[in-house]
């Protein structure tokens, strides 16, 4: 088991995306047991200064959370999104899998294909099944990338409302489902290129 838990930690090390225990398996000579080395390894890793962490389905070697301050740049390269874009995501990652039609039923307006682009060009959305409903729309969901980047295991550990406010990220927001309707003279926000936050700052 050590020397499955070096090859194991060799290939985190390695690789520049999460990777799965079925690649893991798959790299490793056969009989190998690739997740239980991962649960000695992530003892192993235990308040050492990088840690072995599940990204969704997969896994990666990351620096340890309290020590992220150490890896902070002194240029910050911020990535801004249109608050029809925040919202959105916002929607994607705690209502998953959502259709388009949904998405906008719960913003009150409709959803650009330049919004949902974007987000698919950053790879923090990708396409989910098709729902079983008449015509059988595709659905949106969060990726590894956007687990990854905000350091979540999975989407269920997104904050809660209470946590985002005390971010003052719901301030002087309506409560969900309260959202005016927009009449002909509105502006979305996304068109006129307002809004940003600094949870979707690199």
């Amino acid at each position: 088991m050590g020397e499955q838990e070096r090859m194991v930690e060799a290939i985190l090390f390695a690789s520049a995306e999460p990777v799965s225990v079925a690649e893991l398996n798959a790299r490793m000579p056969h009989g190998c047991d690739a997740a239980e080395a991962l649960v000695h390894l992530r003892k192993r890793y235990e308040g050492r200064g990088v840690a072995v962490v599940k990204v969704g389905d997969a896994w990666a070697i990351r620096t340890a959370p309290d020590l992220g301050f150490l890896m902070q740049k002194e240029t910050v390269e911020t990535r801004k999104l249109s608050r029809a874009a925040i919202e959105t995501l916002a929607i994607i990652a705690y209502h998953q899998p959502v259709t388009r039609a949904e998405i906008e039923e719960i913003r009150g307006v409709s959803v650009s294909r330049g919004t949902v682009d974007q987000l698919l060009e950053l790879e923090w959305i990708r396409f989910g099944r098709r729902k079983m409903t008449p015509g059988r729309p595709v659905t949106f969901v969060v990726t590894p990338s956007f687990l990854d980047h905000f350091g979540l295991e999975s989407a269920r550990d997104l904050p809660g409302l209470k946590e985002l406010r005390a971010a003052g990220l719901l301030e002087n927001r309506p409560p969900p489902g309260a959202m005016p309707q927009m009449g002909e003279g509105d502006v979305d926000a996304e068109e006129a290129g307002e809004g940003q936050s600094e949870l979707f700052e690199d």
